[in-house]
């Protein structure tokens, strides 16, 4: 379980590839920290650490991880957001995030504003998911407030905080980004559906 509040970014040192899976190599200030078993959002993704040495650390993602997340566009060099699970004495500073990507989705437009950026990003509605106005959203394993709301598509406001802390600096017109719709709004509109 996670909150969506990003604790570092991480640099992708190594990817290599094993049959279907990917073994991926990140260097952050937390990988002293982290243990062996432990689970860590990349960009969202929950991953466990399967490897440990000098200030990074390794996971390993599945073919569906891959099919279904940014995971699998990753390069040596690029940021990844890093968030640790959640302790259950602590604030819940985002919301409820479990780690399990829905699906992608592009960014279509990116504004910068007076003091803030304006993103707005387009996904395949046709899967059930939906965003709500003033709702939660997780893009690449951050909380963010919906704004927007449309059918396939809405828009998240950052802060200058978030953009220099996270890896949406580097978010552009076309790039592909994981999404996790809200838990409590994927419950609901299974119900409805019944």
């Amino acid at each position: 379980m996670f909150t969506g509040i990003i604790e570092t970014l991480g640099k992708v040192t190594e990817l290599r590839h094993e049959q279907g899976n990917l073994h991926i190599t990140v260097e952050s200030f937390i990988a002293a920290e982290l243990k062996i078993d432990q689970s860590v959002a990349h960009n969202g993704v929950c991953l466990t650490v399967v490897a440990l040495s000098d200030g990074k650390h390794t996971v390993t993602a599945i073919e569906e991880t891959l099919q279904k997340s940014n995971i699998g566009h990753l390069k040596t060099g690029d940021l990844v957001n890093l968030e640790r699970c959640m302790q259950m004495n602590g604030r819940l500073d985002g919301h409820i995030v479990q780690g399990h990507v829905d699906q992608t989705a592009s960014c279509i437009d990116l504004k910068e504003l007076d003091g803030s950026w304006e993103y707005t990003f387009e996904y395949d509605a046709s899967t059930g998911n939906v965003t709500v106005e003033k709702g939660s959203i997780c893009i690449n394993g951050i909380s963010l407030t919906v704004v927007n709301s449309k059918q396939n598509s809405f828009s998240v406001a950052i802060i200058p905080y978030t953009f220099e802390h996270t890896n949406l600096q580097q978010v552009r017109a076309g790039s592909k980004v994981n999404l996790e719709f809200d838990i409590i709004g994927k419950y609901v509109a299974r119900l409805m559906q019944r």
